[in-house]
């Protein structure tokens, strides 16, 4: 059997955004989605849209539209068509149909109390045992490893060599897909170059450049931008409940999104139209000056 994913072409920049609909965007995110776009127009690249809906019980009725039309809001208007992760169902199981074959995963049975007991992270211990998918997940046997990588923001990013070298899930036991068989797939499909996205994923990130590895695709380049956080230490997030964006007057939290950045918007900026911020900000943009940290406390 082939892996039914397809090779990344070797040149042009194809960068996304990946939000999951379990709520509307907020500051945060609007952090993350602005610098993945300035940073593919930048380069002349392609910048998609993928709505990561692959966890209904976590998803928020009507939020998939909503989304989109934030991004419309400000200006963040994406190049082909959306891709929908609840689509892509056949393709994750033609993928974990391939790595059985490939005798790369297997299924586990194990508790989250017996994987604390045993330490906190996975020892393999379903690795030997021959359970059947009844009851299942199903855990890639990760040969890799990769725990550090070079980030376009942060550079060298050095990982747990512990946790980097867990074997992962990819299909969890209530039959949902796990994040990371789906991130990777769906960025193979889309033939992206690089992710932009913010700093809760640095640790993530080396599971997947060990799928990639695994399955012997070329990896994008990845950067992480700082993460918003309030003055308790709390990131801004759908699951704190961070207030959404207000589509209707854009243009001062398109600004501080950029002042956050690094950019140095001038203030003449801000009673301008939406198109005229982008486009500031897209003949602007400077990577250099994104700050090289993890995250930064909002002002009150």
């Amino acid at each position: 059997m082939v892996l039914p994913l397809p090779q990344r072409p070797q040149s042009g920049y194809r960068g996304r955004f990946a939000p999951s609909p379990s709520g509307l965007l907020h500051f945060g995110s609007l952090i993350s989605a602005l610098a993945s776009y300035l940073h593919a127009r930048s380069q002349q690249g392609k910048w998609l849209v993928r709505i990561e809906d692959i966890d209904p019980p976590r998803e928020q009725a009507g939020a998939s539209s909503a989304i989109l039309k934030t991004l419309e809001a400000f200006g963040l208007h994406w190049d082909e068509e959306v891709l929908y992760q609840s689509r892509q169902t056949q393709v994750y199981l033609d993928v974990l149909a391939y790595l059985k074959e490939q005798n790369l995963s297997y299924f586990c049975q194990c508790t989250r109390a017996e994987i604390k007991a045993a330490g906190g992270i996975y020892p393999g211990i379903c690795k030997a045992q021959d359970h059947p998918p009844q009851g299942s997940a199903i855990r890639l046997i990760n040969s890799a490893g990769h725990y550090q990588y070079q980030d376009i923001f942060q550079g060298t990013i050095s990982c747990d060599p512990a946790l980097a070298r867990e074997d992962f899930i990819l299909l969890r036991k209530d039959g949902l897909f796990a994040y990371q068989l789906a991130v990777v797939v769906d960025d193979i499909c889309q033939g992206i170059s690089h992710v932009i996205r913010g700093c809760d994923l640095l640790d993530p990130t080396a599971r997947q450049l060990s799928f990639y590895h695994i399955l012997d695709r070329p990896s994008p380049q990845y950067g992480h931008v700082p993460l918003a956080v309030t003055n308790e230490g709390y990131k801004l997030s759908k699951q704190n409940k961070a207030p959404a964006i207000d589509n209707q007057r854009p243009q001062p939290a398109l600004v501080a999104a950029l002042t956050f950045l690094g950019q140095e918007p001038p203030s003449e900026l801000l009673p301008t139209s939406v198109e005229e911020i982008i486009s500031w900000a897209t003949t602007h943009w400077n990577l250099d000056k994104v700050p090289r940290k993890q995250q930064i406390i909002l002002p009150e």
